[in-house]
């Protein structure tokens, strides 16, 4: 993995995956450059300069995009939203969950989004997804093949700290409506902005908000009901097929990253063992799970584990994985894999550092990753490109 902070795991992996997401080499490393210093302090210290940094170059972008529009340019415009809005998700992942400017942050990037979508991507729209008297935000990007009738659907899952703006900056949701497939790509609970703004924190049944993507897809009459597939990535690769070994009417699954027993891996951080994906980790955690209790939580995150749980999946069921991912053992993935005994179509597909891919979820080279699930989900699904 390209390392622009030797030594310091976690920066690394922002920036590493800002340039596979659409950034700039140049621009990353005019933000990155003052940074150096304040980079060898370690994960945690240094982040509100992080912030900062990376701001001053989304304010650059922003002016850029601002004259754009003016002079009657709008997708050289909107195009310069999205790359502010990627800086900016980066740099607000960063911080901790007490941080001052951190909602302020992430309504920027929600702002900025929206931009970039009214300007340069008009088939990605904003949604609402019903749940439990309130609602998960989405996004919505509809495939010209659902301009001709129902289309193939893919709903979209974060992990531990990533959020639905992550995703659009992956360009998943672009390659996937080339191959015939739309995506609804959702903040969960313990995710973006349904943790931020609107309160709602992870849970080990994931099945609840999969049935309320699902009962929300079906109210649309571009998405054809029987062609529903659900991707996790990162911790969404617990999340996913939890809820698909619960939800019957999903019609495949994907585990972006394998996290077959995340339980496992909080008792192996309280020891330091692996890499860890945000700094001020435990603060991060029991933000997301709604603890203020480290020991109560570590009890709770025992039971978030596919033990017991895939064997119940009956649908295709991709797995991928990077050979060295340094946050979850490739085992969890061959667990998954072993134990999905009545999938009709189970695989596992290990990235190497030889190909690209080896890093957690792909972030070393994610476009490779990307296409590949991309690809998997369209054949699954029997998409019209």
């Amino acid at each position: 993995m390209f390392e622009y902070f030797p030594g310091n795991y976690v920066w690394n992996l922002s920036v590493v995956a800002t340039l596979n997401s659409g950034g700039l080499i140049d621009e990353v490393d005019r933000a990155c450059r003052p940074l150096r210093e304040a980079a060898t302090r370690g994960e945690d210290a240094g982040t509100a300069e992080f912030l900062q940094a990376w701001t001053n170059l989304a304010d650059t972008l922003v002016a850029q995009a601002d004259e754009a529009e003016e002079e009657g340019h709008p997708r050289t415009a909107g195009r310069l939203y999205a790359r502010a809005c990627n800086y900016l998700a980066q740099a607000e992942r960063m911080q901790s969950a007490s941080a001052p400017n951190r909602v302020a942050t992430y309504r920027r990037c929600l702002d900025l989004a929206q931009r970039s979508f009214d300007l340069a991507d008009p088939r990605t729209t904003r949604v609402e997804v019903p749940f439990e008297g309130t609602a998960l935000p989405a996004y919505f990007t509809k495939a010209p093949a659902a301009d001709r009738g129902p289309a193939p659907v893919l709903i979209m899952w974060n992990g531990l700290d990533s959020t639905k703006e992550h995703m659009i900056a992956s360009g998943v949701h672009t390659e996937l409506a080339a191959r015939g497939v739309s995506t609804l790509m959702v903040d969960t609970p313990g995710s973006g902005e349904a943790l931020r703004l609107g309160g709602l924190t992870a849970r080990i049944e994931t099945e609840g908000w999969a049935s309320a993507c699902v009962d929300h897809l079906e109210t649309r009459d571009d998405v054809d009901p029987a062609r529903i597939g659900l991707a996790g990535w990162s911790l969404g690769g617990y999340y996913a097929p939890r809820a698909a070994a619960f939800e019957e009417r999903l019609a495949l699954v994907v585990a972006w990253g394998a996290n077959h027993d995340w339980g496992a891996v909080q008792r192996r951080r309280l020891e330091r063992e692996g890499e860890r994906p945000v700094p001020h980790y435990w603060e991060h955690v029991l933000w997301v799970w709604g603890f203020d209790d480290l020991d109560a939580f570590i009890e709770h995150a025992d039971g978030v584990t596919l033990d017991g749980v895939v064997e119940r999946i009956t649908v295709p069921f991709l797995i991928c994985h990077g050979a060295d991912d340094r946050q979850i053992p490739l085992e969890h993935a061959h667990r998954s894999y072993e134990q999905a005994v009545n999938s009709p179509r189970r695989e596992l597909r290990v990235f190497t550092a030889e190909e690209g891919g080896a890093e957690h979820i792909g972030l070393d080279h994610l476009p490779h990753v990307r296409d590949f699930v991309a690809d998997w989900v369209a054949g699954t699904l029997g998409a019209t490109p």
